[in-house]
């Protein structure tokens, strides 16, 4: 049986999606984590590592419970911006993006503690602000590590299935994705067609990580 190639284009498309926006909002947060010195910081840290440890469905259960109509934020953003998050694609890149965050924080916020404390302090002693510092000295030397961060949350990405099931359904077109239509194929006992998506995203995953492996060795070489 052929299979039907929109799963495959709507994952690639959820996975990029998140992963620029995961980029926009990693960067910020893991030069924070990175270098800021709050006292509260191991609390944030926390709870940008939850979902290394929780269950996708446990995620998806409480995103499903507070993106739902019927809840005050669901309802306020029905109302106000006419969105609504659950059993739709919007809801999967928003639960995405909660669920893959450590996979870009992490990487980039390692990267950027390695580097020695003496060359911010001097650009600092140069006039350059945080920021500057950040874009123009800490960044540039931190190729690795973005490149890391890009690749895991793609990868982690496309290979969600209990949080998206749960956030986002089986909707055609809209929320299923390919480890969704692997599951459906499963099901009806369709084993050569889940066998070829599976195959398709075993082999996208490799070659990803692949070239992550290589460009990284090439860097630090």
């Amino acid at each position: 049986m052929p299979i039907d190639w929109e799963p495959i284009w709507l994952t690639l498309q959820l996975a990029s999606v998140t992963t620029v926006l995961l980029l926009l909002i990693g960067i910020p947060l893991a030069s924070w984590l990175a270098l800021s010195r709050f006292r509260l910081k191991p609390i944030v840290e926390a709870l940008v590592s939850l979902p290394l440890v929780l269950p996708p469905s446990v995620v998806g259960f409480y995103l499903l419970l507070a993106f739902s109509p019927t809840s005050r934020l669901g309802a306020w953003l029905l109302q106000t911006f006419d969105l609504q998050l659950v059993f739709s694609f919007e809801g999967l890149v928003v639960a995405s993006l909660l669920y893959s965050l450590p996979f870009m924080v992490h990487p980039i916020q390692a990267g950027l503690e390695n580097l020695p404390v003496s060359w911010r302090e001097a650009a600092y002693t140069l006039g350059q602000s945080p920021v500057r510092t950040l874009w123009r000295v800490l960044l540039p030397n931190c190729k690795p590590a973005l490149l890391t961060g890009i690749v895991l949350s793609f990868a982690h990405t496309i290979g969600e299935f209990g949080l998206v099931l749960m956030i986002g359904g089986n909707l055609p077109g809209q929320t299923r994705v390919a480890s969704i239509a692997i599951y459906d194929e499963v099901e009806l006992l369709h084993f050569d067609t889940a066998h070829a998506y599976a195959a398709l995203l075993l082999a996208l995953s490799f070659v990803i990580l692949l070239l992550v492996y290589s460009i990284n060795k090439r860097v630090t070489v």
